[in-house]
């Protein structure tokens, strides 16, 4: 019997195969991982639908595949989809539709269709985000080819569409409406022609973390606040109690205490915890502390959420702290780990970086940055010049949300937070 990739998820039908965990002529029960494959940001386990020999293995890794692709053949299989074996094959494309066929345009045109408006056609696979936009410019999706894994439509889609639309409707000489919001020319040239060049496919991973870019930096008007805090106080406890810590096995480093004093700031200024439903109009305030905690990994940048903040003390959050960094780091994390955060933190201190204007995390209103602590002199209220370790702090929200007088009272009271951190939060 042929084993298929199954639906995993509500909107996951489709991936990249990134490691492939077992060969022709192995033995294989029902439920057994066989590949593992990457979805938007998180690596997804696949487990066979049966049991039985390995005789062929059907992908390799870097294939692009859909719900339906055959992953391997299997002799003597047994299991509940064994007896499925026989039944047609799902496709992963779309389905068929009555709809007249499109009218097809001449050279680079062939994309745009011009159909009888009482017909619909399928949809493809889009985000809650790119189904707004269209509803914004006034397309139908039915109509836009998807250019991402499975067929999912993506920004770039609506905008080639839009110009190739422009065009087929000024060939045929009639006029339309201009359509609203962001259309963008895609680059595509020759860079050789100016000299050497190499060139290198972009992951899976990559091509996400592009797409939310580009969609979080145009659709949320950044401003960012910049600050320093002493981080004496918390380098003083750090000191005090690295034994005791280190002694029920974690390591205390400053990004808890951080963490601990972001949360009680948070509290008190609700909107850096707050999201807009767009298509609602409202603002949601969240009663709910869910940190996301930006890792870099050699793949990319990934955040997984730390739930509950709030309702953790300094040790639990430096465990679990250490914990979601390694599966992070080892691609282990999955799509539910990095959903549902309120408030992400950037940290560039292991790195050496200093002040930087990080992205906001959509639907998310604000993120802070971290820089590296340096030694740097400091006036002190009795007009004394000290050196004091100064921690760079950058805040980006979202101005639709926050004001710049709140973001300064916030970034104010983070500070006094960080320099005035309780000894109670951090002894055991």
């Amino acid at each position: 019997m042929d084993v298929r990739l199954p639906k995993i998820g509500d909107s996951a039908d489709s991936g990249t195969v990134v490691s492939i965990l077992v060969k022709p002529g192995d033995t294989i029960t029902a439920g057994q991982t066989v590949i593992e494959l990457e979805q938007e940001k998180a690596v997804a386990p696949i487990p066979s639908s049966a049991g039985g020999k390995v005789l062929e293995i059907k992908v390799k890794e870097g294939d692009k595949i859909s719900v339906g692709t055959v992953l391997l053949t299997l002799e003597g299989a047994s299991g509940a989809a064994a007896s499925a074996s026989s039944a047609p094959a799902v496709k992963a494309s779309a389905p068929r539709s009555s709809r007249p066929a499109p009218v097809e345009l001449p050279d680079d045109e062939e994309d745009v269709v011009v159909e009888d408006e009482s017909e619909e056609g399928p949809v493809g696979p889009a985000s809650p985000y790119v189904r707004k936009v269209a509803r914004d410019l006034g397309l139908k999706l039915s109509r836009v080819r998807g250019s991402g894994a499975g067929g999912r439509i993506v920004l770039d889609d609506l905008a080639r569409y839009v110009s190739r639309l422009e065009r087929a409707v000024a060939r045929a000489g009639r006029h339309a409406e201009e359509p609203k919001g962001l259309v963008y020319p895609l680059v595509n040239q020759d860079f050789s022609l100016f000299g050497p060049v190499t060139s290198e496919p972009l992951s899976a991973l990559r091509k996400v973390i592009s797409q939310r870019m580009v969609e979080n930096k145009v659709t949320l008007p950044h401003v960012t606040q910049f600050d320093d805090a002493d981080m004496s106080r918390i380098e003083e406890l750090r000191k005090r109690f690295k034994a005791a810590y280190e002694a029920k096995g974690v390591k205390l480093s400053p990004t808890p205490f951080l963490i601990k004093a972001l949360v009680s700031v948070l509290k008190r200024h609700p909107k850096f915890n707050a999201s807009i439903n767009e298509v609602a109009e409202t603002l949601v305030l969240k009663h709910y502390y869910h940190i996301g905690i930006a890792v870099d990994t050699e793949a990319g940048l990934l955040v997984p959420v730390l739930r509950d903040a709030d309702k953790k003390s300094l040790l639990e959050i430096a465990r679990e702290l250490a914990v979601v960094a390694e599966k992070a780091r080892d691609r282990k994390v999955s799509a539910d780990d990095m959903k549902g955060g309120t408030f992400t933190i950037s940290n560039q201190g292991a790195i050496g970086g200093s002040y930087f204007t990080p992205v906001i995390n959509k639907p998310e209103t604000a993120i802070l940055g971290l820089g590296k602590t340096r030694l740097k002199p400091v006036v002190t209220a009795t007009g004394s010049i000290e050196a004091r370790p100064l921690l760079p702090l950058t805040i980006s929200y979202d101005h639709r949300v926050i004001d710049g007088g709140g973001a300064a009272r916030f970034t104010i009271d983070l500070v006094k937070a960080i320099e005035e951190f309780p000894e109670q939060d951090a002894a055991l």
